[in-house]
């Protein structure tokens, strides 16, 4: 299956690359998360290393089971080939109800369909109030894509 942009990468389709992916993530819907990687993709995810659709679509249940009110927002960093440097943010609260706001950075290569056959994240996170947060968009039930109007990392000097 093809998943455009297609690599080799320039500036408009790496950024379209992240804004997709995000959206995707947005949705907290592993199975159509992983559809955006290949069958035998590699992970590292903090100190989790994953390969595979299987192991990517149970990785993301847990984590979003865990991760509550998730909203993220990235960004491109840099981009060459068929790989992409990306910046991150988001927002979440745990069962608590206590408030984080995790950052990183991810190297995602590409195969020549689109899918993405490699992830390295690495991820941080700082407990923040819930008066402190940033990401604000109403959910619609339809993906909960970020609004085009919502700032991005750097308007948020994140």
């Amino acid at each position: 299956m093809s998943k455009p942009p297609l690599p080799p990468f320039d500036a408009d389709s790496a950024r379209l690359k992240v804004r997709l992916a995000e959206d995707g993530w947005n949705s907290r819907d592993p199975a159509r998360v992983a559809l955006g990687y290949t069958e035998d993709s590699v992970w590292r995810n903090r100190a989790h290393f994953i390969t595979g659709r299987a192991a990517i679509i149970a990785f993301l249940a847990g984590k979003w089971q865990r991760e509550h009110d998730y909203r993220l927002v990235k960004d491109v960093w840099a981009f060459a080939g068929n790989r992409i440097a990306v910046r991150f943010a988001y927002e979440w609260h745990d069962d608590d109800g206590r408030w984080w706001r995790s950052y990183g950075n991810e190297n995602w290569e590409f195969a020549d369909n689109g899918e993405m056959r490699r992830r390295i994240a690495s991820i941080n996170d700082v407990a923040i109030a819930e008066t402190d947060r940033l990401l604000h968009w109403a959910r619609d039930g339809q993906g909960d894509r970020r609004p085009d109007d919502h700032p991005g990392l750097e308007d948020l000097g994140l």
